[in-house]
């Protein structure tokens, strides 16, 4: 393969992944919206953000949805890190309105 043929292939795979990438940020903001409609949930129930056992519910769900490349290690640790910003985002929400206070 030449340098030119090379780059051009290259080429082609970063507009896969710059489109993949799009669909994976969609696909954030939407769990991200429904993530906030649990969090008003929380909020008027008073309920914690941290539910262990709802995580460990995910983690066995993308696991057993996993079928590789990528390992079940690795898909967990991209999804603690997703449900990490996922837990801060609720945590804000319910600072913002907190139970009882009209809502805007």
């Amino acid at each position: 393969m030449t340098f030119e043929e090379a780059q051009a292939k290259l080429e082609e795979y970063r507009v896969q992944i710059d489109d993949v990438d799009r669909r994976i940020v969609a696909l954030l903001n939407e769990r991200t919206a429904v993530v906030e409609n649990i969090g008003r949930v929380k909020r008027e129930a008073q309920l914690p953000v941290y539910e262990p056992k709802r995580e460990d519910q995910v983690f066995a769900n993308i696991s057993s949805a996993n079928h590789g490349p990528l390992t079940n290690h690795s898909v967990r640790g991209i999804f603690e890190r997703i449900i990490d910003e996922m837990r801060s985002i609720q945590r804000q929400r319910m600072i913002q309105n907190p139970p009882g206070e009209p809502k805007c």
